[in-house]
């Protein structure tokens, strides 16, 4: 005979999965303010400018968010967070969405409780040495110390990349990336290992970034994106359609300085869709309203404007698009249609 569960517990358990308890809207709503967590400063992902106003691939996430949500990009309270404690402060409710470098990874979204709305930067792994170690390969660094952040996917595809090709090395544990770069920047390790894009972020803030080479292996895949709590459906589905908004608009030509021009254009129902004008109720099914992705674009951009302002090739960065150039341009960057 199957055992019943007491009458409260039941309860619970459907409203839970019915998603009576997904209130993540609601409360940012009340707030009128989006909590989200970002880097603890990491070149042109996250970090804040000398007037303490934060910038970033990672940063732009949140504002969309809060301009989807609250109508309002700079409705946003940024907390700053290392590897190591960012799950948890997401867990807890402390925050509202991690928009922090993040690998998405099947342990992370299943066993961890943590959904994954998208991927805002498809990545991988890393080396960054001193020219003056005249090494041109990975596989030339046997023996050597490497500069590791804890807490991170880094640490386990670094034992198992040495592991595969009989090397040994000595690590050196760090709590932060400004901590990484420290160390490595005074010596105390030979390599600095890390997201490639992260490593070409702080190697632009070395004293001489021409003395540094990031090295050709690249020894893994590391989708990077947005992250919110499992119970909460409505939540999950306003992150991941707020990043799909800023793909779109890309792919259709919408951008910061002319979408309210092209919200009048009829001619293109995939455009009216976008932006609100077409009638369809899009906004509403979303809980938002009509103008939600509208908000995004004039207050944020699209994905190619948030790309180019923080990583791109004229920034200290110098990123290419590569991967993550839309899939109508050779990259890997697609998004469901807005309909």
């Amino acid at each position: 005979m199957k055992k019943l569960l007491p009458l409260a517990v039941g309860i619970a358990a459907i409203a839970a999965t019915s998603g009576a308890y997904a209130t993540t809207l609601e409360d940012v709503q009340s707030a009128d303010v989006l909590k989200c967590g970002v880097s603890t400063g990491l070149a042109g992902f996250a970090t804040p400018d000398d007037a303490g106003n934060w910038q970033g691939l990672d940063v732009d996430l949140c504002r969309a968010v809060a301009a989807a949500v609250l109508g309002d990009s700079n409705k946003v309270e940024f907390v700053p967070l290392s590897s190591k404690v960012r799950f948890e402060v997401l867990k807890s409710g402390e925050i509202d969405v991690l928009s922090r470098v993040t690998t998405w990874t099947l342990t992370r979204d299943v066993g961890l409780g943590l959904n994954f709305a998208g991927v805002n930067y498809y990545d991988g792994q890393g080396f960054m040495v001193s020219k003056d170690l005249g090494v041109a390969s990975a596989l030339d660094l046997d023996g050597a110390s490497v500069c590791i952040q804890t807490g991170t996917t880094t640490e386990l595809n670094l034992s198992e990349y040495f592991r595969l090709n009989g090397m040994s090395y000595e690590p050196v544990p760090v709590e932060t990336s400004a901590e990484g770069r420290s160390a490595y920047s005074a010596g105390r390790c030979d390599i600095y290992t890390t997201d490639a894009s992260a490593l070409a972020a702080q190697r632009s803030g070395l004293e001489d970034p021409s003395a540094h080479m990031i090295l050709p292996e690249i020894i893994s895949k590391e989708p990077l994106g947005p992250v919110v709590r499992h119970g909460d459906d409505q939540w999950f589905d306003i992150v991941k359609w707020t990043h799909n908004a800023m793909l779109n608009a890309e792919e259709l030509g919408v951008t910061s300085a002319n979408a309210m021009e092209r919200s009048k254009d009829a001619s293109n129902p995939a455009v009216q869709k976008l932006l609100g004008t077409a009638d369809a109720g899009l906004g509403g099914q979303l809980g938002l309203s009509e103008d939600w992705a509208m908000n995004i674009i004039t207050q944020v951009g699209n994905y190619s404007e948030s790309f180019e302002r923080n990583v791109g090739a004229e920034t200290p960065l110098k990123l290419e698009r590569g991967l993550n150039a839309l899939w109508t341009n050779g990259g890997i960057q697609y998004a469901p249609p807005i309909k």
